[in-house]
């Protein structure tokens, strides 16, 4: 039996499809997303470890990521991960959510950042771009307290309903500084 997929001329497809769908470079990614939304759209542009990674606003953000799902020549249509983050030192930008977006023909890896105040703590959903958006977004609801609009069901996902705060947000001290019965010759401290 002939294993069709080791053929001469699968294998010739399959190198056509490679060539033709090349990795993008940071550079082509970043001209490509400027000549969609214009440069303006961007800020703080940098690479760690070799990731585009860019801070765009929150209100154009559904934008954005809805664009760039269905763009024929990037294909980013992989939500890695969406996360919050509590920044209690950044005035008026106290609160964030990171969404971590993968092109899975061409492997390349896109890393788009809002941020927004902790009075104001309101985003709008990616449940109708990515369904992977929906649990994510419940876990940052439920820890921080970001309200993603049209979620179809935004409760907590791991805490108790009742809970009257969001446990990962930097309000709390770390440890109880009133206990007599720790000593921190263990700890190093």
């Amino acid at each position: 039996m002939t294993d069709l997929n080791t053929s001469p001329a699968a294998q010739a497809k399959a190198a056509d499809y490679v060539k033709a769908h090349a990795a993008i470079s940071n550079e082509q990614l970043l001209a490509r997303l400027h000549a969609l939304f214009g440069a303006d759209t961007f800020s703080d542009v940098e690479e760690p470890y070799g990731l585009l990674t860019a801070t765009v606003s929150r209100h154009r953000i559904h934008e954005i990521l809805d664009v760039l799902h269905g763009e024929k020549e990037l294909l980013l249509n992989f939500l890695t991960t969406m996360c919050g983050v509590h920044w209690p030192e950044r005035k008026d930008e106290e609160l964030s959510v990171v969404y971590q977006l993968h092109s899975m023909i061409h492997n390349i890896r896109l890393r788009l950042k809002i941020f927004f105040p902790i009075a104001d703590p309101v985003v709008p959903t990616m449940t109708d771009i990515y369904a992977t958006a929906n649990w994510m977004e419940r876990e940052a609801y439920d820890f921080y307290g970001i309200i993603f609009t049209g979620h179809p069901n935004l409760i907590r996902i791991l805490n108790v309903e009742d809970m009257d705060y969001h446990p990962m947000r930097k309000e709390y001290p770390l440890e109880d500084g009133t206990r007599e019965d720790k000593t921190d010759l263990f700890f190093g401290r």
